[in-house]
């Protein structure tokens, strides 16, 4: 595992200031939940997914957010701008604190929507920004990735692209039977702690023709060029215009690096991982993880006593029927 260097706000002013959140995908994986509700908009506890991630970007000094949706997407839309009469109402009671939460997701940054129109792939979806992030390098975020909110993984992207130019891909290892479900990366060292020179990428390889156990997960820091490759690009794994094709292309040239990461990190677009981040990020929380975390570990204990879970209902008494 290569180590990961001590995070540094020293270094030059980075000129990237743009982001991009594809967030046009159908959700099929939470129907029917998702069938008139966005899965991005699916809540981490009292938060939909897609704010953390914004919120993500807003620390790292990103303040131009694009969106990338798609038909039926409205709801993000409304989330990222002001609700004047729900506002005016919570003002009238003096509920600062919910007309705070309120108002945060339109306080974070400038939040702009275009629709990617057609599911032709996440390289097509980064190609849409392309009028908007015209010709200086960009990051993309995925709303399925959470990064734990303490988290600089960005900021440590931003950082090395601005030192070394060209493409920034987040690298995570993981086991080796799960290096199907990821683009892979094949790697050389570059002389810095956590920071690898990408060779080559490969889309979810199977594990004995995997380059490596680096996994490419749901951050990117790209140069502009990425966009004359990805017109030229065609549609590859599923009928899609794969990033990871393109990006492999740039790394043939030498100018895509990587930065390892190996703190915590969500996934959201996974039914079982799902329910394993609202419980994580629900512990982690100060006004609801001591109690929570009480009351869950009852519930596990009921689990155990009885082997089937009936026990457990009555755990901590708020579930009792």
């Amino acid at each position: 595992m290569i180590a990961s260097p001590t995070p540094t706000t020293t270094g030059p002013a980075r000129a990237v200031r743009k982001a991009v959140v594809p967030a046009a995908g159908l959700g099929t994986r939470f129907l029917p939940a998702t069938k008139a509700t966005p899965k991005e908009m699916l809540p981490v506890v009292d938060k939909p997914a897609i704010q953390y991630v914004v919120e993500e970007a807003a620390a790292a000094g990103l303040d131009d957010v694009l969106m990338i949706t798609g038909r039926h997407k409205r709801a993000i839309e409304d989330h990222f701008d002001n609700a004047l009469e729900l506002e005016q109402t919570l003002a009238a009671k003096g509920d600062t604190v919910r007309l705070d939460a309120v108002r945060d997701p339109a306080r974070l940054a400038a939040v702009h929507h275009i629709r990617q129109g057609e599911p032709l792939g996440l390289g097509h979806a980064v190609l849409c920004a392309r009028r908007h992030v015209g010709d200086q390098p960009f990051a993309v975020l995925l709303g399925d990735d959470l990064i734990g909110p303490r988290e600089t993984l960005l900021s440590r992207m931003l950082d090395v692209q601005g030192r070394h130019g060209g493409s920034v891909v987040a690298l995570m290892e993981v086991p080796e039977d799960q290096i199907h479900l990821y683009g892979c990366a094949a790697v050389a060292p570059s002389g810095e702690d956590g920071v690898v020179r990408v060779t080559g990428l490969v889309e979810k390889p199977a594990p004995e023709r995997a380059p490596s156990r680096y996994a490419v997960i749901g951050r990117y820091v790209l140069d502009p060029a990425v966009f004359g490759v990805l017109e030229r690009t065609p549609p590859g794994r599923g009928g899609e215009i794969q990033l990871t094709d393109a990006l492999q292309e740039l790394a043939a040239d030498g100018t895509v690096h990587g930065v390892v990461f190996d703190g915590p990190r969500y996934d959201t677009g996974d039914k079982g991982e799902y329910l394993r981040t609202v419980v994580r990020l629900a512990c982690e929380r100060p006004d609801l993880g001591p109690a929570f975390t009480s009351w869950l570990k009852e519930f596990v204990a009921g689990l155990e006593d009885t082997g089937d879970g009936t026990g457990a209902r009555d755990a901590g008494g708020s579930l009792a029927a």
